[in-house]
Order: structure tokens, then sequence, then C-alpha cells
């Protein structure tokens, strides 16, 4: 993966969705042969010359300052993490010929398993690191999504369910949200890891196995899947809907953990909740089928 292609192609996109109305620009004259803003207009706002920002949206100007990128940032409106996306592609954090660092098997704190344990009675929630690789889940969220613990090691990965696995685009009933939103993730995580052979592996796949990857991908979104809403159709407990957070883990640098909750006193709170009692370890299927699910809803036995 190029770095100063993907430079220039980031910020050609960033600069193609900003109107020059959006940026308090007087459009000029004649026909605008591109779609939002020229690049002497970006540079006129970020205060330096045209050449200048040409060569560096040309990915030639290796030695940009921090202080013209934060410019550059400002005058493209670029967010939180289109900024750190910015610095990562214009500013790698080696320089020289880069050598290929083996991988660490990342470990889940104990304590870290304890919490999922005891948020498995009411919430599903598992840990994974910057590639969305899942390092720990509990029995809740593998009954919402997908048993992990079951798949090779290579596979327990979320970003890899969701867009390769058939069964994603069943459970999600908001699922072309949800895949898009993990691709922006994706990239963005590729930008700060671009040595990451796995992260690169599971990229290339999905190029060739996804139909809609590469009109994301090339859109040059980036952004964390920190929090959101997901709609569910589950094969047990039917339609409900949960709000996701995730949380970083200061002394575990790289890890996050998605919770997922319901609305108190709702139908998806009372669907998770079946959903809880029938993945319990000590429950039998009449135990499940004892609560009533809402209408619409199905149950498959065990």
């Amino acid at each position: 993966m190029e770095q100063n292609a993907e430079l220039g192609d980031f910020l050609r996109t960033r600069r193609a969705r900003l109107s020059p109305d959006d940026a308090g620009v007087a459009p000029g004259g004649g026909v605008r042969r591109v779609p939002g803003l020229r690049r002497e207009e970006v540079a006129r706002l970020a205060g330096v010359s045209t050449d200048y920002y040409t060569r560096l949206e040309q990915g030639r100007h290796p030695n940009v300052s921090e202080a013209v990128l934060d410019a550059v940032a400002r005058a493209l409106r670029l967010d939180d993490d289109e900024r750190s996306h910015l610095f990562d592609l214009a500013r790698p954090h080696a320089t020289g010929p880069r050598r290929r660092r083996a991988e660490r098997v990342q470990r889940v704190r104990p304590e870290v398993h304890q919490m999922l344990d005891i948020l498995n009675g009411v919430s599903p929630a598992f840990v994974a690191n910057h590639r969305q690789d899942v390092l720990a889940a509990n029995q809740l969220a593998r009954a919402l999504i997908t048993d992990w613990d079951a798949l090779p090691y290579r596979e327990r990965n979320f970003a890899r369910f969701i867009l390769l696995d058939p069964t994603a685009r069943e459970l999600y009933r908001n699922w072309d949200e949800v895949a898009e939103i993990v691709v922006a993730d994706l990239r963005l995580e590729a930008g700060r890891h671009p040595d990451d052979a796995l992260l690169n592996e599971l990229i290339g796949e999905a190029v060739v196995k996804v139909p809609e990857f590469s009109a994301w991908w090339d859109s040059h979104r980036v952004a964390q899947c920190v929090h959101g809403t997901q709609h569910f159709h589950h094969p047990v407990v039917g339609e409900f809907t949960l709000h996701h957070e995730t949380l970083a883990f200061p002394a575990d640098p790289g890890q996050t953990v998605c919770v997922y909750t319901a609305e108190p006193g709702s139908a998806s709170a009372q669907a998770l909740a079946l959903l809880a009692s029938w993945s319990a370890p000590d429950a039998t299927r009449e135990d499940a089928e004892s609560r009533s699910p809402r209408p619409g809803s199905t149950l498959r036995p065990e």
C-alpha cells in the first residue's frame, strides 16, 4: 500500500466533498471542472502556496510540518478521525525501509475476562484489537453475533464476520450501514498500521469477495466504530434494536471493549433477556420457551 498515493487520494476526496459555499470561498468565474474546492482554494485557506499544496497532494513533500498539516485539516474541515488519518499518511512513524515485526500475541487480562462474565447476564460484550480481531467475548455476545470460539484463530475477527460471512447480511437489518462504518474503521487503522500483514490480507480479501467494498474503500471515509445503533433480525428472538458503545482500556493499548445495551423496558430489552436465558450455560430449551417472545419473533431449538 503506497503511502504517498494514499495521501493524495485522501486529500482529493476531502477536497471534492467541500463546496465553495461550505468553505466560505467566493466561487469565482468560469466553469468548475471538478466537484468541490480547487487546489488553489485549499492552498489559500491553508495559508500555503498553490505549488506547495499541489506537491503535498501529489505525495511529493516528504517533510511537511505539523503546522501545515493542521492548516490543511482546518481548510478541509476534517474531523478528529480524518485529521489523525491525515497525519498518519503524511508523516509515517518510521522512516526509510521498514522491517516487518513479528506478530505479538495479545492477551486479555483476567480482570477483563471477569468483567465480561459479569456483563453476560445483561449485555453482550467483546474485546477486540485495532484490526478488529475478537480477543475475548462473553456468552451473550457469541449468542448474539457468532461463536468466535468455534472459529479458527485467524477468522475470529468482527470485520471479517460482517464483510465475508453471509449470515451477517441476514443478522443485521442495517447491514449496509454497519459494513460501511467497519470499512471506514479499517481504512483508519490501515493508515496507522500500514505494515500490518494480517490487516492488509483482510482488506485484500474483502476487495475480491465483497462487491460493495471497493466503492466504500475508494471514498476514503475514515471513522472509528465508537458508538451507534444496530438493528438485528436474530434467528432465535426475532427483530430488536441495540445500542453499542466502544471503550478503550488505557492499560492495554490497542484493546477496546464493545458493549451492547437495550432501552430499559422496551421490547428489545425483553428480546435481549430472552436471548440471555436461551444462551445461559445451564438453561434448557424449555426454560427459554417458557418466556413469551414478542410478536413476530422465532425460537429455534439448541
